[in-house]
């Protein structure tokens, strides 16, 4: 009998302007090490994972049953222990790993041999946008556009990677994408919703030319969600001066925030991750990499110990 340990990546989504459209797959990591049993079972070994659901209220199980049903395949019982260095409610895609791994979990344990398009369709289906979500499944930076009611509902592509240092400043409170998303307005004014989709083009043109200069601007210029979400994040605007006076491309929210997502310079984001943790204490700053693999899978032989 087998034995499966699924890693999923952290991700950021929105990058200022890509609104629910682009996503990048960071280095931060949910792995569950997966075995059949006679009934099911959650069990947390990080401090993050702290209050999660035992059974079968998960999120990891529910993803799985979902795509079980859809596929009309019979899912066993496993015990899944779980450990995880991505915050909860804090804008990393915590919710989009554990669904990337549920989608990865059922694929596996129950031999389905999804395409990745199939995951890919699956997973945006659970989360009602791409960015997260492919991301965290194929790695690397990720921009989508998802129409649930169109013939061909998803149109992704994906950039493997982009050569840039990142620095995530988290702070310490929560904030639900749900109350974030309570800011926003119902709509926009049509000379706003063209401003803002020009300044996207122009983001993602700059970083696939390597112009970080002009992209550092462009993530700083949102129109979308940025300007009602700053309110709810006291730190924000303080983060993204000081990261710019020394030496950063630009900062945006990290999805739907607190979390605050910087780009630096390549050999630079060690050294400004440095001085943001000594200026801003009370947030959690770490120097990420952009993760390149996506979710991905290993078997061991049960009598195998995890390593």
């Amino acid at each position: 009998m087998n034995a499966w340990r699924i890693t999923a990546p952290a991700s950021s989504a929105n990058l200022g302007p890509g609104f629910d459209s682009i996503g990048l797959a960071l280095s931060k990591y949910l792995t569950i090490d997966v075995t059949l049993a006679d009934e099911w079972s959650f069990h947390h070994q990080s401090p993050v994972l702290v209050g999660l659901p035992s059974g079968k209220k998960h999120l990891i199980y529910q993803v799985a049953k979902l795509a079980a049903d859809r596929y009309d395949v019979t899912l066993p019982a496993c015990k899944v222990v779980l450990y995880s260095d991505i915050p909860l409610a804090r804008g990393l895609g915590s919710s989009a790993a554990a669904i990337a791994a549920g989608i990865e979990l059922v694929n596996t344990v129950c031999g389905l041999s999804l395409t990745m398009q199939e995951k890919l369709l699956l997973g945006t289906e659970i989360e009602g946008h791409p960015d997260n979500i492919c991301a965290s499944l194929l790695g690397g930076m990720v921009i989508g556009n998802y129409h649930a009611s169109a013939e061909e509902k998803l149109h992704l592509i994906q950039v493997p990677s982009i050569n840039l240092d990142v620095v995530v400043s988290i702070p310490a409170y929560e904030l639900k994408t749900e109350d974030a998303r309570k800011v926003l307005p119902e709509n926009i004014a049509y000379g706003d919703a063209i401003a803002g989709s020009a300044i996207a083009n122009v983001l993602i043109a700059a970083l696939m030319q390597g112009d970080f200069e002009t992209a550092g601007k462009m993530m700083e210029s949102d129109l979308y969600h940025e300007p009602y979400r700053t309110q709810l994040i006291p730190e924000l605007l303080d983060v993204k001066a000081f990261a710019k006076e020394n030496g950063a491309y630009g900062s945006a929210i990290s999805g739907a925030g607190p979390t605050i997502l910087t780009f630096a310079a390549k050999g630079h984001g060690q050294s400004l991750a440095e001085a943001i943790r000594a200026a801003f204490p009370a947030c959690q700053v770490n120097f990420l990499t952009i993760d390149t693999k996506g979710t991905h899978v290993e078997v061991f032989a049960t009598n195998e110990r995890f390593s």
